[in-house]
């Protein structure tokens, strides 16, 4: 938007207005396409009858289009209808249990909303075939910055053997970056953890806590990575230079 705003900064405030309205439009054409593409791509990955598990909110709420994660179980739903979805809840902010509860509750999908901490057993008692998150950032190596708690999904994965997938659109790439521990980790205010919704304390009152909003899974516990160009499977630094053209 600032490019736009720059490329036309010698023109009258009203040109400038639709200059930005048009490419608005541009960004959010361009995100519903990106959302389809993934969702084609990723939704081989998906059998008829499976139990997936998803974390935070990476669907329609977030998106321009269907989603990143959830396009690819909405377009399962409409192949094969019986998905099963266990959505985290999210803590601290309790996206999974407000926003993907509601998604799936207005696509008709089987939902259970699970505590954080019971995800692990979930898949020790075999209830769970996959899991498919989204990502905030991904680094040129593969690694994953995600919600906060993916970091976990991702180790218990791993030891159950679980498929792991990662589905974001070429834009969420920074091949700047050669691992993911040079990616930015935000920490928000303690009283996201220590109150519920802001409003009431869960915690003694001078009670600390750290509240790190985002963490990152290493690239050797993801089985791929779906992006709007292509499903990337590993070695990931070789391959999503490959798929992205890069």
């Amino acid at each position: 938007m600032e490019e736009t705003i720059s490329a036309n900064e010698k023109k009258s405030i009203d040109q400038i207005k639709r200059s930005i309205k048009l490419q608005a439009g541009l960004i959010h054409d361009e995100d519903v396409q990106q959302c389809s593409r993934m969702a084609n791509f990723g939704v081989k990955l998906i059998k008829k009858g499976d139990r997936i598990l998803t974390h935070c909110n990476a669907g329609f709420l977030a998106t321009s289009g269907e989603g990143t994660a959830l396009a690819l179980i909405y377009e399962a739903k409409k192949r094969y209808r019986d998905i099963t979805v266990y959505a985290d809840e999210t803590r601290p902010l309790l996206q999974g249990a407000r926003l993907t509860a509601w998604e799936m509750m207005k696509k008709k999908i089987l939902t259970f909303v699970i505590c954080d901490n019971t995800a692990a057993y979930l898949m020790q008692k075999k209830y769970i075939d996959k899991i498919i998150v989204g990502a905030d950032r991904i680094a040129s190596n593969g690694d994953v910055a995600n919600k906060i708690g993916t970091y976990n999904l991702a180790v218990c994965a791993f030891y159950h053997k679980i498929p792991f997938y990662v589905v974001a659109p070429s834009t969420t790439f920074d091949l700047t970056l050669k691992e993911g521990g040079l990616i930015p980790i935000e920490q928000r205010h303690e009283d996201e953890v220590r109150k519920v919704c802001g409003k009431i304390f869960i915690t003694p009152l001078k009670a600390r806590a750290y509240n790190f909003a985002f963490d990152v899974t290493p690239a050797k516990l993801i089985t791929a990575i779906v992006s709007d160009r292509g499903v990337i499977y590993p070695p990931f630094k070789k391959n999503i230079s490959k798929v992205l053209g890069c």
